[in-house]
C-alpha cells in the first residue's frame, strides 16, 4: 500500500523544531484550560481551530491534538484541589484525588494523575499506530451504501450512549444534519436555507457553530446558574514530608496492573464512537474497585482510584482517532473538531488518508508521541502554576474565554456576520443544555452532514432507489440491523426500564 520511505518522511516532518513549538504550545494551552473549572479541552480546541488556518495541515492537527492531550491532564488539577473537575472525565478522579488532597497530599495525587494519564495515553497511541492502517485497508473495500449504513450506525450508537434520552439525542442529531444542509446543494448547487444571505453559500462556518454551541453555550449556562468559581481555601502545604510530595517508583509500579486494565478499558471505549472519556473513567474506577482487596478504601484517598480514572480517560484520546482516521467518523466532540480542521485544510478524512496522505498520517503519529513526552515534562514543571490558575475567579476566566471566542470567529469568518452566528448558536447551545439535549450528537452530525448527504445520494443512485437492492450489500444490511438494535436496546428498552423503576419507587 505504501513504502517505508513515506513513513520515514512523515516522522521526519513531525520531529522538527517548528512542530515541536506548536505541540508544546498546544499541550500547555490544554493543561491551562483543563485546570480551569467549567472549561474543557473540546472548548479550547473549538476556540483554537480558527487560529490554525495559517498553519500547514500537520502542524495544525498536531497543535490541536496537543491541546486535547493536555486538557485531559489539566482537568484533574481542580478535581484534586477543590473537588471541582476541570473537565467532565475528571469527575471520577475527584473521588479519591480530593480526599488525598484533604490528607495533605495534593502534590502526590496530582503527580499520580499526571503519570497515569501519560501512561494510558501512550498505550492507547501504540494501539492506534498498529491497528489503524489494517483497518483502513478494510474500510477501503466499502462503497457508498456501506458508508451510509456505517454512519447511520454511528449516529445510533452516539445518540444512545450520550445523554439521558435517546429521543432527545435523535432530535439533536437531526438538527445537526439540518444545519449541515445550509448552503449550496453539493450535487446541483441549489441554494438551501440561506434566507438571502450569500455568506452562507459555503454553509454554516464550523467555527461559529462549534464555538457557539460548545463554548459560549456552556459559559452562558455557568453565568446564568451562578456557579462561577470564585476561589478556594485549599492551599498546597509548603513544609510537607517528601513522601507526600512525590510518587515513588515503588508506588507507581504497584499500580501497574491497575494502569494496564484502565488503559485497556479506555482504548476499547475510545474506539467506539460516542461513549467518551467520562464513561471510560467511571467504568475503570468501578472495575478497579471491584477487584481491590479492600474496596472500602476507595473514595477515601486510594492512589489506585486516581490511577484507574486518569489512565482510562487519557487512553480515550488516542483511541478516538481510530474511527476518525480509518472510517472518517469522529468518536467524540474533540475528534469532531479535528476532523473539521482536516477538512478545512483540504484533507479528506477516512481510509483514503492511508493511501494518499501517508506522510501526514505518520507525521501525526510522531506528533502524538512528542505530545505525550511534552505532557509529562510540562505537567511536572507546571503543576503548581496550574493549581494557581484553578483557583482564579470565574468572572476573569469566562470574560477572557468569551473574548477569545469572539476574536477567533471574527478572524475566521472575516466580519460580524460570523459573530452574529456565534451569538445565535451560543443561545441554541444554552437552550439545549437547560432542556437536556446533548450537544455531542449535534456537533458530530453537523460535521459529518455533508459527507453523509453525498454518500446517501451516491447510494440511492447505486441501488436505483430500490430497497430490495440492499440484498446485494450484506455488510450494509448488518450495519443497519445493528443500528435498529441500538435504537431499541439503548433507547426504547432503557426508557422502559427507567419507567418500571420509577413506578416501583412510587409504590
Amino acid at each position: 500500500m505504501y513504502d517505508f520511505a513515506q513513513i520515514a518522511e512523515g516522522l521526519g516532518n513531525a520531529f522538527t523544531w517548528y512542530n515541536f513549538f506548536f505541540v508544546l504550545a498546544g499541550v500547555s494551552l490544554g493543561q491551562l484550560v483543563g485546570a480551569i473549572p467549567g472549561l474543557s479541552a473540546p472548548m479550547a480546541i473549538a476556540i483554537a481551530v480558527p487560529f490554525t488556518f495559517v498553519l500547514n495541515p500537520l502542524t495544525a492537527i498536531a497543535f490541536l491534538v496537543g491541546v486535547g492531550k493536555g486538557g485531559t491532564i489539566g482537568g484533574a488539577i481542580p478535581a484534586v484541589l477543590i473537588n471541582t473537575p476541570g473537565s467532565p472525565e475528571a469527575a471520577a478522579t475527584a473521588l479519591d484525588g480530593h480526599p488525598m488532597s484533604q490528607q495533605g497530599k495534593p502534590l502526590k495525587a496530582m503527580k499520580m494523575a499526571l503519570f497515569s494519564s501519560v501512561t494510558g495515553d501512550t498505550m492507547s497511541d501504540i494501539v492506534l499506530i498498529t491497528v489503524s492502517a489494517p483497518l483502513a485497508v478494510v474500510a477501503l473495500m466499502m462503497g457508498p451504501v456501506e458508508i451510509v449504513a456505517l454512519m447511520t450506525l454511528a449516529f445510533a450508537v452516539i445518540t444512545g450512549l450520550v445523554g439521558d434520552s435517546m429521543a432527545k439525542g435523535l432530535i439533536a442529531t437531526g438538527f445537526g444534519l439540518l444545519c449541515a444542509t445550509v448552503g449550496l446543494d453539493p450535487e446541483h448547487a441549489t441554494p438551501r436555507l440561506q434566507f438571502g444571505a450569500f455568506e452562507l453559500d459555503d454553509g454554516l462556518p464550523l467555527s461559529a457553530v462549534g464555538i457557539g454551541v460548545l463554548a459560549v453555550g456552556e459559559i452562558v449556562r455557568q453565568i446564568v446558574s451562578g456557579t462561577l468559581h470564585k476561589g478556594s481555601a485549599v492551599d498546597i502545604p509548603k513544609n510537607q514530608p517528601a513522601a507526600d510530595r512525590r510518587v515513588s517508583w515503588v508506588e507507581y509500579w504497584a499500580c501497574r496492573f491497575t494502569l494496564l486494565r484502565a488503559a485497556t478499558i479506555g482504548t476499547i471505549v475510545g474506539a467506539l464512537p460516542g461513549i467518551g472519556a467520562t464513561a471510560a473513567a467511571f467504568l475503570s474506577y468501578g472495575y478497579t474497585k471491584s477487584r481491590a482487596k479492600d474496596p472500602s478504601s476507595f473514595g477515601k484517598g486510594n492512589i489506585h482510584g486516581v490511577a484507574a480514572t486518569e489512565a482510562a480517560n487519557s487512553a480515550v484520546m488516542g483511541a478516538n482517532l481510530i474511527p476518525l482516521l480509518t472510517l472518517g467518523i469522529p468518536g467524540n466532540v474533540t475528534a469532531a473538531f479535528i476532523i473539521g480542521a482536516l477538512i478545512i485544510h483540504g484533507v479528506e478524512p477516512g481510509p483514503l488518508l492511508f493511501k494518499e496522505e501517508v506522510p501526514l498520517v505518520y507525521g501525526l503519529f510522531g506528533a502524538m508521541v512528542m505530545a505525550n513526552g511534552l505532557n509529562l515534562i510540562v505537567g511536572q514543571f507546571g503543576l503548581r502554576l496550574w493549581a494557581i490558575v484553578a483557583l482564579a475567579p470565574g468572572s476573569v476566566v469566562f470574560s477572557v474565554a468569551l473574548l477569545f471566542c469572539v476574536t477567533g470567529v471574527y478572524l475566521t469568518t472575516g466580519g460580524l456576520f460570523g459573530v452574529t452566528l456565534l451569538i445565535f448558536f451560543g443561545a441554541i447551545g444554552y437552550l439545549m443544555r437547560i432542556f437536556g439535549f446533548s450537544v455531542v450528537p449535534f456537533i458530530i452530525a453537523f460535521v459529518l452532514g455533508r459527507q453523509y448527504e453525498l454518500a446517501l445520494a451516491q447510494a440511492l443512485i447505486i441501488t436505483d432507489e430500490d430497497p430490495m437492492e440492499m440484498i446485494n450489500h450484506p455488510v450494509a444490511v448488518v450495519f443497519l440491523v445493528m443500528a435498529v438494535f441500538c435504537v431499541y436496546w439503548l433507547g426504547i428498552r432503557r426508557a422502559s426500564r427507567i419507567d418500571v423503576s420509577i413506578q416501583a419507587g412510587s409504590i
